[in-house]
């Protein structure tokens, strides 16, 4: 069984150590939501012991290439993901899974699972909490920074656009954090 705990001890060194300092929303922070997340949504949708090491490793893993790079940090992700999880008793069979599971956090990506949805919930749950505007706010700042020219406002209407298409899978997230989500999305609406 492979050790979670040294797992996410190793990939937090990794992203303290090597992660650009503007990145404010994937950032160590955002990994250990995930993955304390991850585990939280597996357990509500009745995954096996297997199912949940599998999504931890993911969680753990899923914005690691943002120390090398930005776009397509995702591919990135899996490349360190493969580099490293062998020596933590994961086959290559369970690292290619761990990568389809990274992969579906791609935006816009529609998950094809049960693993993908729960990563991609995990990722995202954020949008149906209290917090929603302290994350987004966080996110901005990265994108700013990014793209000076880009104004809350523009920003505004991008989170709009975005919580309009989004949607929870699992049942968990639609049961417990679409609500919030929805009073989210028409605080946005309302400052406009």
């Amino acid at each position: 069984m492979p050790n979670k705990a040294a797992i996410k001890d190793f990939v937090v060194e990794l992203l303290k150590n090597n992660l650009p300092a503007h990145l404010y929303y994937h950032n160590v922070e955002h990994t250990i939501y995930v993955v304390d997340k991850v585990v939280e949504i597996a357990q509500h949708e009745n995954c096996n012991t297997k199912e949940i090491e599998l999504l931890y490793a993911a969680a753990c893993w899923h914005d690691a290439g943002y120390i090398n790079t930005y776009k397509g940090h995702e591919e990135e992700s899996c490349k360190l993901a493969k580099q490293y999880l062998l020596k933590y008793e994961f086959t290559n069979n369970d690292i290619d899974t761990i990568c389809k599971i990274i992969m579906a956090t791609k935006l816009n990506y529609i998950p094809q699972n049960k693993l993908e949805k729960i990563m991609v919930d995990a990722d995202l749950e954020y949008l149906g909490t209290e917090n929603a505007s302290i994350f987004a706010n966080n996110l901005f700042r990265e994108l700013k920074y990014l793209n000076p020219l880009l104004e809350e406002k523009e920003w505004n209407k991008m989170q709009i656009s975005f919580l309009k298409k989004h949607q929870f899978y699992t049942k968990y997230c639609k049961e417990k954090k679409a609500v919030l989500k929805e009073a989210y999305l028409q605080h946005l609406i309302s400052i406009q």
